[in-house]
């Protein structure tokens, strides 16, 4: 298993140039990155561009990241304001092309899944903090900090998204 002191020491690593830990780096946090992205955007190819983007810019101002904090926490931030960023954008995309017909989405096949369109319907900022808490399981102190959010804002989009999940299911 990895240590915090593992992980800042491949934080430094690639602050140097090193491919090996900029590699074990990726390795490490693309799994999360992408669930992240895919479960704020429901949308595999967007997740999949989110993450990228998101290690790039991570890469980028990576000169400045503090590596006594963690590096998956800032990583999650990144990539979690990016995928709300993109799926605010759709959303106003989608009501700016007026469509013909307002078809139902089709019903859930599996049990599951009815969890995941509800999930979908939340507005982006309360589907973040859901996705971080219950499906990602950062407290809300960590999601507090990853967002960049007083634990309070954590605290009540939690309460607004699971009042709205428990509705709609």
């Amino acid at each position: 298993m990895r240590t915090a002191r593992d992980e800042r020491a491949r934080v430094r690593g690639a602050q140097q140039g090193s491919v090996s830990d900029l590699e074990a780096l990726f390795r490490t946090h693309w799994p999360r990155a992408y669930r992240a992205a895919y479960l704020v955007t429901h949308d595999a190819a967007a997740a999949e561009d989110i993450a990228q983007e998101s290690f790039l810019a991570a890469l980028r101002a990576l000169d400045r990241f503090d590596r006594r904090r963690p590096f998956g926490s800032w990583l999650h931030r990144i990539v979690v304001n990016r995928a709300i960023d993109w799926t605010r954008a759709r959303r106003l995309r989608a009501e700016v092309e007026l469509t013909d017909s307002f078809d139902a989405p089709p019903a859930p096949a599996t049990p599951g899944e009815d969890v995941l369109v509800a999930l979908a319907r939340l507005p982006p900022e309360h589907r973040a903090v859901v996705v971080m808490r219950y499906l990602l399981e950062f407290t809300p102190g960590e999601i507090a900090e990853a967002l960049d959010l007083p634990r309070g804002t954590v605290n009540s989009r939690l309460r607004r998204g699971l009042d709205a999940l428990g509705e709609e299911l």
